[in-house]
């Protein structure tokens, strides 16, 4: 897999320390509207799905802009230091840097919840929002739904008192989890109020999937009752949805838009 097809560039964007960040990223130009990557925790912008999305969009010609979130992939940082607070800025720098324009949206597991809260926060400022949503196994409110509730009480205490847990991994080193991601992620729940993206939304779901599970999509479903919202559930499907046949459904929702 060519993961250089789009050349790498760096977008400095301010910090929360009151310097500057350097986030990596790849555009390629074209012409409509562009295609916004949002990738998910721990993921990054030369993944299966984007590189696929990034062929596609050199066959149609239309501009797609992916990058890095702080600790991801090739962009710096301390992921122990991480929040996502971090990570939705860094999406609201990259979709500033975008200009004045109305994307679709691709948002992955972690992505989809950035991508709901980047739109909600553009709306806030007077900002244009997007054409159109792409979720892929949306993660919406993970840190507090799939990992707080689901850890046992010896876990949780650890994290309060020890302020991290290290979550074992099977692609490395275990991660931490830390006391602050956790409790940011209670600064950014959106369960429990009516989300209105403003703009038509598709989820992808696989049934298969151990991370989130097909019920999570349900629940987000059940939370978009103003939205144009299209549920595709892929009962053989795990939380990647990276095979050949899922990347013919997500290039294919993309597509329609």
């Amino acid at each position: 897999m060519d993961i250089s097809r789009t050349p790498l560039r760096w977008l400095v964007v301010p910090n929360r320390a009151g310097g500057n960040s350097k986030l990596a990223i790849r555009f390629r130009p074209g012409k409509g509207q562009p295609i916004l990557w949002l990738g998910g925790f721990r993921s990054d912008m030369d993944s299966t799905k984007a590189e696929a999305i990034d062929g596609w969009a050199e066959r149609e010609g239309r501009p797609f802009m992916r990058f890095d979130y702080s600790a991801h992939g090739l962009t710096g940082g301390d992921f122990a230091e991480m929040t996502l607070s971090v990570w939705l800025e860094d999406a609201l720098a990259v979709w500033d840097h975008l200009g004045d324009v109305k994307p679709v949206i691709v948002g992955s597991s972690m992505g989809g919840w950035i991508t709901l809260l980047a739109v909600r926060e553009r709306a806030r400022r007077g900002l244009s929002g997007p054409s159109a949503l792409v979720l892929i196994a949306p993660a919406v409110d993970f840190s507090e739904e799939l990992m707080w509730k689901a850890f046992p009480e010896t876990i949780r205490q650890e994290i309060l008192t020890k302020g991290a847990f290290y979550q074992p991994s099977p692609y490395g080193e275990p991660y931490p989890i830390t006391r602050a991601f956790i409790e940011d992620g209670r600064t950014n729940l959106l369960f429990g109020s009516p989300i209105n993206p403003g703009a038509p939304v598709h989820i992808l779901q696989g049934m298969k999937d151990d991370a989130v599970p097909w019920g999570h999509a349900m629940k987000l479903v059940e939370h978009l009752p103003l939205s144009d919202c299209k549920l595709t559930l892929i009962k053989d499907g795990d939380h990647r949805l990276s095979r050949d046949e899922d990347i013919e459904v997500l290039l294919r929702a993309i597509n329609a838009f």
